[in-house]
């Protein structure tokens, strides 16, 4: 499938839909930070010599009993996952993932026996109740909630399923991991998983989703796409020293929404916000050869070093916009040091390709964040998403608007928010279903007066991945590469019907 058989199927796909590039449719004391340390608690099992063997032994299960962990979370929610029992090419991945709508689980991967991959675990409002435990409908404002609970500490343990197997110097191989080729056009196999670093001043945590392309069996190449991730990068830089670095694979799917919180903060790290989200402390383990933590539970932890002055090429690779994004740059070689992980493990793969966790996972906590920010104004807001259909740029508001006025105040307060992919925002009724793509269209046609009801700002900041942002060349160094910052525009439109004060008007929608 990844040969001229599967490039007709995607170019015939992309003919069905005009516009659409043929790869749209192809298939993130020592060892304890300042600033973290408050917030985390210690559960260690005490003096080995003297602790009686019976309560150690009780203690480890009682742990093993509250830890939460991804095969926990699949078989509680067996019947709603999709089960390719057949065995599988890892070349027929990324193709078949792409096909799927709802969360996968390949059970048989030819050439990996003894592996699960498991993808799209938020890959639509069902998806994300479940890791959430909530109704779908109420998936954003239950993130809402999480937020108002904040970080919660974490908890330190001795041990975890993370290290029940453990791989060091010439044992490493990358090879012996079910890395998926996403697309047929990527340049190698990579991860799309969760990473952890630390601020060597502070001792602050830092979480980003960077792929991870594979160079050779102990040897990646790591994209650094977070303004924080770059700034701790940029210190190692300076100082000459090498940066600690932990791939997360196949951890509970809180970890992951945990660690997609992209809004300013300071003093905590995002991965806090699991108890927040599960209503369970978060456990971690201390890495084998990196001075990091990392969640207990994982299936999979790559350790190692990046070397600043060792560069590779990154990329090209699909991009949020649901096109390819042909740029590349150059980024830090991660050079690995051990691979540990659990004796049953599950590879936690994130497709990147057009209506995949690609699109859903990065947004969740923008909605949330929107969302609290309209009934702040006194808006009564039932939903915030951005679409699939949208390309990562389109932000519709599902409101109950009381009076004139309040729809104009949200869609402004949306499009100028602190994320840059609001350059579209939408207005409906809660009787559109905004994760339809035709019924706010069929909105936008049927209620919408455009001399009225579309406001336009130009010169506002544009999103790098939005191909008609247009870069501001000189802004800083390497804006030629990078295309931040860039110059865009925004618009609103107002699809929702007139207020409920306005009965007669109302009577013709």
């Amino acid at each position: 499938m990844r040969g001229g058989d599967r490039r007709r199927k995607h170019d015939a796909a992309a003919q069905r839909e005009p516009g659409r590039s043929p790869a749209a449719h192809r298939g993130m004391h020592a060892g304890i930070p300042r600033g973290t340390v408050s917030r985390i608690r210690t559960a260690r099992m005490g003096n080995r010599a003297t602790q009686p063997r019976r309560r150690r032994l009780a203690t480890r299960r009682q742990a093993a009993m509250v830890m939460l962990d991804l095969a926990g979370f699949l078989r509680e929610h067996d019947s709603e996952v999709l089960k390719i029992r057949r065995p599988v090419p890892l070349d027929h991945v990324g193709a078949l993932v792409g096909e799927a709508t709802s969360t996968i689980c390949f059970d048989h991967l030819v050439g990996y026996p003894g592996w699960r991959l498991v993808d799209q675990l938020f890959v639509d409002r069902p998806a994300q109740a479940r890791v959430l435990g909530c109704d779908p409908a109420a998936v954003v404002p239950t993130l809402a909630q999480v937020l108002e609970r904040g970080p919660r500490p974490l908890q330190i343990v001795a041990e975890g399923p993370c290290q029940e197997r453990v791989a060091t110097g010439d044992d490493v191989d990358l090879s012996s991991l079910p890395i998926v080729t996403h697309t047929d056009r990527d340049p190698y196999p990579y991860t799309t998983s969760f990473a952890i670093h630390r601020d060597p001043e502070t001792g602050q945590y830092n979480q980003m989703n960077p792929r991870c392309g594979v160079l050779s069996r102990n040897r990646m190449v790591t994209s650094f796409v977070t303004p924080t991730a770059n700034a701790i990068l940029a210190k190692h830089r300076e100082a000459g020293t090498r940066m600690p670095q932990a791939v997360v694979i196949g951890a509970h799917p809180a970890w992951e929404l945990a660690g997609v919180y992209s809004h300013p903060h300071k003093e905590w790290w995002e991965l806090e916000l699991f108890e927040s989200i599960t209503g369970q402390p978060g456990k971690m383990v201390k890495a084998r050869t990196v001075d990091l933590l990392v969640p207990a539970d994982a299936s999979v932890v790559i350790e190692g070093f990046l070397d600043p002055g060792r560069l590779a090429t990154d990329g090209p690779s699909p991009g949020p916009t649901m096109l390819y994004t042909p740029f590349s740059s150059q980024q830090p070689v991660f050079e690995v040091t051990a691979i540990t992980m659990r004796a049953e493990p599950i590879y936690r793969h994130h497709q990147m390709t057009p209506f995949t966790d690609h699109q859903e996972l990065p947004r969740l906590f923008h909605e949330a964040i929107i969302y609290r920010q309209l009934a702040a104004q006194g808006i009564r807001v039932h939903d915030v998403a951005f679409p699939q259909a949208g390309g990562a740029l389109l932000c519709a508001l599902q409101l109950s608007p009381a009076f004139d006025g309040q729809v104009n105040d949200a869609l402004l307060l949306a499009m100028g928010s602190s994320f840059l992919n609001t350059k579209m925002v939408v207005a409906v009724d809660p009787d559109v279903n905004i994760h339809d793509p035709r019924d706010p269209l069929y909105a936008m046609a049927a209620r919408v007066r455009p001399d009225r009801d579309v406001i336009t700002v130009g010169n506002t900041r544009g999103w790098p991945f939005d191909p008609s942002a247009e870069p501001i060349t000189g802004a800083l160094p390497d804006t030629a590469d990078t295309r931040y910052p860039s110059l865009s525009a925004r618009w609103g439109i107002d699809a929702t019907k007139p207020p409920q004060h306005r009965t007669q008007a109302r009577t013709s929608y």
